[in-house]
């Protein structure tokens, strides 16, 4: 059985004040990360540099329904979790269950928070833009391979 590899966020926050209190700092990413690639490992891996730790807000199963239908996820939360933990420059996976992730950058506060370049300034969410902000968190955008996409993957497999 594969054990279970996330942190409550109330596990996550005396953590977070252990590695403020050491002089650290702590990158948040999140995403679903169903059917796991090389881009995702590129990018968590470019994540990872920018600061001590690096945690990844992992969407729920049950979030990934509501925001990409019915027939996702393809990889259930726990063996989600299990890869994304595997990986060495991942330290902590918060799995989340809301649409948006302010709640949990409001209460953990990063250093810096992690978006693929996808995404900019204005396409971040504006509730978390806002929490981040009041968090004093910094913002950055790392690369993504071109052509390593989940959507990709899965119309590759489905042409087979």
């Amino acid at each position: 059985m594969i054990p279970n590899n996330f942190i409550s966020i109330e596990d996550a926050c005396s953590k977070r004040d252990e590695i403020k209190k050491n002089g650290k700092t702590l990158v948040l990413t999140n995403g679903c990360f169903d059917l796991l690639h090389a881009g995702h490992v590129y990018s968590l891996s470019q994540a990872s540099k920018l600061g001590d730790y690096l945690w990844v807000a992992l969407n729920s199963d049950s979030s990934i329904k509501r925001i990409k239908g019915l027939e996702r996820p393809i990889i259930n939360e726990i063996e989600r979790a299990y890869m994304l933990k595997s990986l060495s420059f991942v330290q902590q996976i918060i799995l989340f269950d809301s649409m948006t992730l302010e709640k949990e950058i409001e209460i953990l506060k990063p250093d810096f928070y992690v978006k693929s370049s996808d995404y900019n300034l204005d396409s971040i969410n504006l509730l978390e833009k806002t929490a981040l902000s009041k968090a004093n968190t910094k913002i950055e955008f790392v690369d993504l391979l071109k052509g390593k996409s989940t959507t990709d993957l899965i119309s590759r497999i489905k042409s087979l």
